[in-house]
């Protein structure tokens, strides 16, 4: 807590205090039925000059939404600054805030991009610029925000005619009860963004999983 508080740390508890508040305006925003990472989405490269473009680029910028981006730098930057003058404290006497900051920045750049190219091959895929919002209509997904009911909206995990896998809002059908997280549920339209879901029937659920694993 000594370091925390510390002036010489004060750029890392700023961030680290930063991604903490981004951290919980996120979980807030996912009870909510929404998430401010897809809000903001992904970060583009058009109109960065070459330099500039190649080192965000490097750092894989626009591999992941921006929000991640921005919560892996504050994070990672926090931690390595801690430690590096947790190092120097060792060693000799902490440094100034305005020299350890340099450090920590050197060292937090290829960490970032090696955190970031793990995570955008684990986060699925939740764009649907590869298929049109009508094809998920008559397929079988699961609950994975909710209660689905006819307040706010809530998420479902559905996975496409490719096989990636799309977490899109959805609401309970009109007269439905609520579907609980871990549901099977049957998309049967959609408003705008919003899917329309209903249970899913038992004879629907086995066959249409199957083209799921066929991919793999």
């Amino acid at each position: 807590m000594h370091l925390f508080l510390a002036p010489e740390c004060a750029p890392f508890a700023i961030a680290a205090m930063i991604l903490i508040g981004l951290t919980a305006i996120e979980i807030l925003s996912m009870l909510f039925g929404f998430s401010l990472s897809e809000m903001i989405g992904k970060p583009h490269l058009d109109g960065h000059d070459g330099v500039v473009s190649g080192l965000l680029s490097w750092i894989n910028l626009g591999g992941v939404p921006l929000l991640i981006l921005i919560m892996l730098l504050l994070g990672i930057f926090a931690i390595v600054g801690f430690a590096v003058q947790a190092v120097a404290a060792m060693v000799w006497t902490p440094l100034t805030a305005v020299v350890a900051v340099l450090p920590a920045a050197f060292l937090t750049i290829p960490l970032v991009r090696g955190s970031t190219r793990t995570i955008a091959r684990l986060i699925p895929r939740d764009e649907t610029y590869v298929v049109d919002a009508g094809d998920f209509v008559g397929r079988t997904a699961k609950v994975t925000v909710g209660p689905l009911d006819q307040g706010l909206p809530g998420r479902v995990s559905v996975k496409d005619v490719h096989g990636n896998w799309h977490q899109l809002r959805a609401s309970a059908a009109k007269g439905e009860g609520p579907l609980g997280v871990g549901a099977e549920v049957l998309l049967v339209d959609h408003k705008a963004d919003i899917f329309i879901a209903v249970p899913a029937p038992s004879d629907l659920v086995g066959p249409a999983e199957q083209p799921s694993r066929e991919q793999h």
